[in-house]
């Protein structure tokens, strides 16, 4: 991927599927290898990898343990541009982009965090994020490649 669209964030969704064993991970992890080598500018808010976290000992069936380690060494990734705030107006307007586009407030945090962070594209696994103007979406897996998702989660 060039690095036209950036900067990028990357969403729990992308975090997660890249450090599984699902058979359609290749697109996130190409992703996360970009991001950490710095060939694209890659911004992650740390409560993402929370999110992965839970993604990753929930559906994808990961243990506790290798979760935290997997993650854990993402964060010793040091160009990927780490967002490490939650003050009050972030946190205020992401509950109204949460309003606004009828998403979770997760998503509205991330969409205001990209807003502030001057991000272009969120990356993502699914399709939340297009109802937001302030950036643009790109899904990181195919219709075929989100099906074979599905298909592997037991969904």
């Amino acid at each position: 991927m060039s690095d036209a669209g950036g900067p990028y964030l990357l969403d729990v969704g992308v975090i997660a599927l890249a450090h599984s064993t699902a058979p359609v991970r290749d697109p996130a992890l190409t992703l996360i290898r970009e991001a950490i080598a710095g060939e694209i500018d890659a911004v992650v808010p740390y409560p993402a990898l929370f999110g992965a976290h839970h993604v990753l000992t929930g559906p994808f069936g990961c243990s506790s343990s290798g979760a935290s380690r997997r993650l854990q060494n993402l964060m010793d990734a040091k160009r990927i541009r780490w967002y490490d705030r939650m003050p009050e107006d972030v946190v205020r307007g992401g509950l109204s982009q949460s309003s606004d586009a009828n998403v979770d407030g997760w998503d509205g945090y991330y969409a205001q965090v990209a807003i502030d962070e001057g991000v272009n594209t969120v990356l993502t696994i699914d399709d939340d994020f297009e109802r937001f103007d302030a950036f643009d979406t790109e899904a990181v897996l195919s219709p075929d490649e989100f099906a074979e998702l599905n298909r592997f989660l037991g969904s």
